[in-house]
């Protein structure tokens, strides 16, 4: 059993490694459910193909994904600016809506629609084998190195896109390789993973941390505990891998919730009574210095 689940962990592990990362640029954004948009998009042109005859996981199939994510990357670069009347978020959701129902007329023209559109949901995981794995990471380390290369641009477009140079070069950069990794991701993980692993890390660490190097530590920390905990709950209650992974995000993101609350009360009676002791000071300097004091 330890040689069937090390692929799917190992493989899990892999997908999670960059999307922590790319889920911090999501938050930071206020972008969130743009994931959940672009995995549609990318599961719509893969459904495209499949009516086309062409095999899933195919060359050909990826190829088509990709294209329909950089009509999206488009469409989410120049939809970005700085005084919107409708809120990017509301057209990321449009665009997520329209390409769920777009994927379910287009699967109900195959005899395989219903079982297409429930792998779309929640993936294959479980059956990755090592070469799926090694491409996994092949293609993640490459656009990782993209990233940490241009680390200054694309940072700088997130946190301060204001005062960012080349906006829409750089939005449009960053759209591009997010679809990159939302195409192969889904594939293999399905929506509701793919969205999991971006948000959720993302989500505990900045419950902690704001810097952008420690809260990525703490995103893939926490995200590799859920991990393990949800492959090894779904092999010791029999369990079906993707959705008991999506749960097992859930309860780590309950879990430093409550840490959270927890260290915030812990904090609280020392802070309040720092508090009260600075306003008795500031009060008595007040009152010394006061002229209508003196006698």
């Amino acid at each position: 059993m330890i040689d069937l689940l090390l692929p799917p962990i190992t493989a899990a592990l892999v997908i999670l490694s960059i999307h922590a990362y790319l889920g911090l640029h999501v938050l930071a954004r206020e972008i969130i459910f743009v994931d959940l948009a672009f995995a549609q998009i990318a599961a719509l042109g893969a459904t495209i193909g499949l009516v086309a005859g062409l095999h899933p996981g195919s060359a050909a199939t990826y190829a088509l994904s990709f294209g329909f994510t950089l009509l999206g990357a488009l469409l989410f670069t120049f939809t970005r600016v700085q005084h919107p009347r409708v809120p990017q978020e509301a057209l990321i959701g449009v665009t997520f809506v329209v390409a769920s129902a777009a994927v379910l007329l287009v699967a109900s023209a195959t005899a395989q629609g219903a079982e297409h559109v429930s792998e779309t949901l929640t993936g294959t995981l479980l059956w990755i084998r090592w070469p799926e794995v090694a491409r996994l990471a092949a293609v993640y380390a490459l656009l990782g190195g993209f990233h940490y290369a241009f680390r200054r641009p694309i940072l700088s477009l997130t946190f301060e896109w204001h005062t960012a140079r080349h906006r829409r070069l750089w939005d449009f950069a960053f759209y591009v390789t997010f679809g990159l990794v939302i195409t192969f991701s889904v594939a293999v993980a399905g929506v509701l993973l793919v969205f999991s692993m971006l948000v959720i890390p993302a989500a505990v660490a900045y419950l902690f941390v704001s810097r952008t190097g420690t809260a990525l530590l703490l995103a893939w920390l926490s995200g590799a505990i859920a991990i393990l905990l949800g492959v090894g709950t779904s092999f010791v209650w029999d369990l079906a891998t993707g959705p008991m992974l999506v749960c097992a995000f859930g309860v780590v993101l309950i879990g430093a919730g409550l840490l959270r609350l927890v260290l915030v009360r812990r904090s609280s009676p020392d802070a309040h009574a720092v508090n009260l002791e600075s306003g008795s000071a500031a009060a008595a300097v007040g009152s010394a210095g006061s002229p209508g004091t003196k006698r």
